[in-house]
This record gives structure tokens, C-alpha cells and sequence, in this order.
């Protein structure tokens, strides 16, 4: 029998409260402010009781460590990065770390306190930490794939347009914070008209995070949880810990981690566009070798300039523009390499980012200038720029050449 109450609320700065018993477990629900000195103070008054004996907060593993370790990305390899096809991911987490530094720098309130707070107070108090929300990087896939797909350059646009235009944080997105984090607090006013957007940004984290705490909280291992989430998410866990949950959690768990795979089909394009122009080469010097010729020239020639130009935009060292000239027609033969891994690699190799240019990330990344000026952030952006321009060169060339043999 699973039992519900509403904590009163005997101050009018505590956050609400729900108090969920699941047999021998109680879970005690602070639903708290993003943005706010008080939720933090009453996080660790709460853990300072003595009343808990584990914490479970709304955070991920890449997100508690960006927390705990700001500086994570200095010890990663960026080339691995861009091998590995994360670069738009660690592009899209940037973006959204530099909306949250400019809330700080304007309200003097960094996003995220009471986390921070709960994570030194359960330290001190030698207490089990437990992040019980989904991986950040698997909630943008979830969000990207279930939105219809003429939706998805305009939520891309969305997203780094509004994080990387605005210079000054606007009341009401400060106000959204503090129902949720700096991703919902991003979506939201789109993910409340959209059910495809609210349902992996909303509705399956909290299913989620219901599933991580009866993973990790079995019957006999903890008598009282306290359980730190964004007052956004309070009703929506304590309807999912209110009801029977299922007896080996981490299986459902494990379907909502699944990221979006793409269809045969759509795996099949890179190489039936290669197939073509192939075929196109060959039809065209079959029929005239000047117009063989002409159609080749004129696929290097698109290819090569709109992805260096992509590569010039990011203002990447003129070997590095160069060398995007080159490879990007030939890349674009070969579906297996990019002409941006191209380009990232050149620049990397030229241009190698410093300490200081990760030590300065997070702040470089708040101004749109900051962007280019940081070799960091400008080694992901000619990664990004010229995969944009290697695409377009691609589609405008291939076209090109088709109407010139039909």
C-alpha cells in the first residue's frame, strides 16, 4: 500500500514538499527553485537534520560532473570527440552552459545552487548520493528524434539562437528557471504546445527518475530519502511513486535510455547520393568527355567552396580553409569520413587549444564573440560549419548535375 501527503508549509520560502511512503521507504519530494538562495539554504538545512539517510537529486552523471568538475572538458580528447560524432553534443551543451553563466552574471545566482548544495551536505554528512534523472545527451536525441523532422532545424535554430543572441537574460526566463532546469527552462514554452516535445523533455524524465529510486532504493536499504527535484517536476514523480512500479525497474529504465536509431533507409541515402553522382560522372563522360569533365569540376568546385566557406566563417586558420577545399568533394564520396572531421582535425592540429582557453570556456561561451575568440569553442564551430557547407554543397551540386544529364 503506497500512501501520499502534502507537507504544510510552515514558511513561506520552503519549497514545496510531497511525502510518498513505499513500503519501508519514504520518500520526501523538495521541490525546489533553480535559481534561488532560499531552496539552497533549505536543501541543506533538511540534510543537516539528521532526518535522512541518502539524498537523491535531479542530476545525470554528465551533469553532476560538469557540476563537481567544471573543467571536465580540459581532460578530454577533442579529437576523440569529433571522431565519435559528439561534437554537436558538446556544441548543444556549451550553448546551454552559457545561457546559465549569463543568469549568474545578472542575478547573481548561479542555476543549480541547491544541487550543488546537496551534493557538499550529503558529503559532509557521509550520507549515499544518488542521481536518479536521465543523461542529458540521451533527452536532446529523445527530443530530437520524436519531433517530426521539418520541426528539427527549427528547435537546432531555437536553441542556439536563443542562447547565443541575447545578450541579457530576460525576467521571464529567469521565472522559468525556477520551475525547471536550463534545458527545460530552453523548451518549455515550446514543449507545453507540443506533446512530441513535453513527452521526452518532461513526462519520461519523470517516469524516470520514479524508476531510478526504486532501482536504487530496494526494500531494507533506506529508511528515508530526501529527493531534490525542480518544483516542475513534484507532481509529476509523486503520481508515479504514488502507483505501483513495476518489479525489476531497470528494465523499463533501460527503454527510456534508448536513443533513436535511423532507419535502413535513411542510412542508405549517404550512399545512394554517392551511387548517383557516380553514375552521373559516368553517363556525362560517356556522352561528351568536355561534359564529363565539367560535371567533375563542378562538383569539386560547390563542394569545396561552400564547406571552406563554412571552415572561413569559423574563422579557421587558412591552411585548415584550404585543406576543407580539398577534401571536402572527396569526403563527400565516401559516406564513412566527414569533410568536418576534416577541417576539426587541420585546426586542431594547427591551432591546439591552451589551458587557459578551457579555463576560460564556460565564460568565453556566454558572448557570441566568445565563440570565435576561444579555440575551444572555434575548433567545434569549424567542425559544424563545414559539415553544414560540405551538406549543401552536396545536395547543390548533385542537383546541378542532374539537371544537366535529364
Amino acid at each position: 500500500m503506497i500512501e501520499t501527503q502534502d507537507t504544510p508549509r510552515e514558511d513561506i520560502q520552503d519549497g514545496p514538499r510531497r511525502v510518498i511512503e513505499c513500503g519501508d521507504t519514504r520518500y520526501t519530494l523538495l521541490g525546489t527553485a533553480h535559481v534561488s538562495r532560499a531552496s539552497a539554504d533549505e536543501v541543506r538545512e533538511l540534510i543537516r537534520s539528521g532526518e535522512y539517510d541518502a539524498v537523491a537529486i535531479e542530476l545525470c552523471e554528465s551533469r553532476y560532473k560538469s557540476l563537481t568538475e567544471p573543467d571536465s572538458l580540459a581532460n578530454q580528447d577533442l579529437f576523440e570527440v569529433f571522431r565519435q560524432g559528439k561534437a554537436g553534443m558538446v556544441a548543444a551543451s556549451l550553448a546551454l552552459g552559457a545561457f546559465q553563466q549569463r543568469v549568474a552574471e545578472q542575478s547573481g545566482i548561479e542555476p543549480g545552487a541547491e544541487m550543488r548544495a546537496a551534493v557538499k551536505e550529503s558529503q559532509r554528512a557521509t550520507l549515499p548520493l544518488v542521481l536518479v534523472d536521465r543523461d542529458v545527451g540521451v533527452t536532446l536525441k529523445r527530443i530530437y528524434g520524436n519531433v517530426p523532422w521539418w520541426q528539427r532545424a527549427g528547435l537546432i535554430s531555437g536553441l542556439f539562437g536563443s542562447l547565443l543572441s541575447r545578450q541579457k537574460v530576460s525576467s521571464e526566463e529567469i521565472e522559468r528557471l525556477k520551475q525547471g532546469d536550463v534545458l527545460e527552462s530552453t523548451f518549455r514554452e515550446f514543449a507545453e504546445q507540443s506533446e512530441a516535445l513535453y513527452t521526452p523533455l518532461i513526462a519520461e524524465r519523470d517516469r524516470y527518475m520514479a524508476l531510478r529510486l526504486a532501482e536504487e532504493s530496494p526494500p531494507g536499504r533506506y529508511r528515508n530519502v530526501l529527493v531534490v527535484i525542480g518544483a516542475g517536476h513534484l507532481k509529476g514523480l509523486a503520481e508515479h511513486l504514488s502507483q505501483p512500479l513495476p518489479d525489476d525497474p531497470a528494465i523499463e529504465r533501460r527503454d527510456l535510455d534508448e536513443t533513436p536509431t535511423r532507419a535502413r533507409w535513411w542510412k542508405a541515402i549517404p550512399w545512394a547520393i554517392t551511387a548517383l553522382v557516380l553514375a552521373g560522372f559516368v553517363i556525362g563522360f560517356s556522352r561528351d568527355t568536355q561534359l564529363g569533365w565539367q560535371l567533375v569540376g563542378e562538383w569539386f568546385l560547390i563542394n569545396g567552396v561552400l564547406s571552406g566557406l563554412g571552415a572561413a566563417i569559423a574563422l579557421a586558420h587558412p591552411l585548415t580553409v584550404i585543406a576543407t577545399f580539398f577534401a571536402a568533394p572527396l569526403t563527400s564520396l565516401n559516406p564513412t569520413i566527414g569533410a568536418g572531421f576534416v577541417a576539426a582535425g587541420v585546426e586542431l592540429s594547427l591551432r591546439r587549444p591552451k589551458v587557459r582557453d578551457f579555463s576560460r570556456l564556460r565564460h568565453d561561451v556566454s558572448s557570441l564573440k566568445g565563440w570565435w575568440r576561444n579555440r575551444v569553442s572555434r575548433t567545434l564551430l569549424v567542425f559544424l560549419l563545414a559539415t553544414v557547407g560540405s551538406a549543401a554543397g552536396t545536395w547543390i551540386a548533385g542537383l546541378r548535375i542532374a539537371g544537366q544529364l535529364l
